[in-house]
């Protein structure tokens, strides 16, 4: 997933409305948000709130402490995107994001949690040269950061990638419409408008779950065409930019906590200001240090 270069749009900053911000109690035991459970969710899980059809959260996780915050909120999956790319490492795109890149900040994110599902990103050129390729560095994931699945992007040109992982017991997300990792010919816009284009994405989502993908991200994907797929499909489809019928949803973190730089995707709903909080509690610890008001005798040693 990307950070657009949209404009913010009203209603969607810190000081929009916050009504649907607290969901009620899941009423299900089993339910991936606000459910009773402790282990570990599974992709079994995931079935089995598509089939209750019972919506959930994801977001995104670099770092073990916020990992373990989302964690502690209930979040039932968590990604650890390429973009980290731009949300994490200062790079201009998630291309430059290498696989050692993955495991460490996967690894960190695992250890940081307890019950989510973790999954990780096959960064760009990790998995494009064929199945052998994808299926060595899918390995490593699993077997170094220890994450419960991994995502690639791609329809039909993944489909040996995804058919050969899932022979080899590593779950697959798949990732169609916007991809990141080809905006050099993609370009950040809409995918799937138009009959033709829209056709093509379904065709491409369906053979994503016929080759044993056990769920789908559409991103920047028309709310109708998102809505088919959805409908059309017995896996979870995780929209980001693709309208409010997708069986759950998924954020970039610092989009969503406002801890983004500048303009953030039309798409993005902003659930707090985190850079200005931060800024300011920086601000206070200067002035203290410089007004020798810190430390005190309660921060001192005798």
């Amino acid at each position: 997933m990307t950070q657009l270069p949209a404009a913010q749009q009203p209603g969607t900053g810190p000081e929009a409305d916050r009504s649907t911000t607290a969901a009620p109690a899941a009423d299900h035991p089993k339910a991936l948000y606000a459910g009773t459970g402790t282990r570990r969710i599974t992709v079994r899980d995931l079935a089995g709130a598509k089939e209750r059809g019972e919506k959930w959260p994801m977001l995104t996780a670099y770092d073990a402490m916020t990992a373990s915050v989302f964690d502690e909120a209930g979040i039932p999956v968590l990604l650890v995107g390429d973009s980290m790319g731009n949300a994490h490492l200062g790079y201009d795109s998630t291309v430059p994001v290498t696989m050692d890149h993955m495991a460490m900040l996967s690894a960190a994110v695992v250890r940081g949690t307890r019950r989510a599902l973790i999954v990780a990103d096959l960064t760009f050129g990790s998995y494009q040269e064929g199945p052998v390729q994808a299926l060595r560095n899918a390995t490593r994931l699993v077997k170094e950061a220890g994450v419960g699945a991994v995502k690639l992007e791609g329809g039909e040109r993944s489909l040996a990638q995804t058919e050969t992982l899932v022979e080899a017991g590593i779950p697959v997300m798949a990732h169609l419409g916007l991809t990141p990792q080809s905006f050099n010919t993609l370009g950040y816009r809409v995918q799937g408008r138009g009959d033709e284009a829209a056709d093509r994405l379904i065709r491409d989502a369906k053979a994503a779950q016929n080759a044993g993908a056990f769920a789908l991200v559409l991103e920047l994907v028309p709310a109708e065409v998102a809505a088919e797929i959805t409908r059309s499909l017995h896996i979870p489809v995780i929209g980001i930019g693709a309208g409010p019928d997708t069986d759950a949803q998924v954020l970039v973190w610092t989009d969503m906590a406002g801890l983004t730089e500048g303009k953030v995707p039309r798409f993005t709903k902003q659930y707090a200001d985190l850079r200005r909080t931060l800024g300011d509690a920086a601000r206070a610890f200067a002035t203290d240090v410089i007004g020798a008001a810190f430390p005190t005798e309660a921060h001192t040693f005798h």
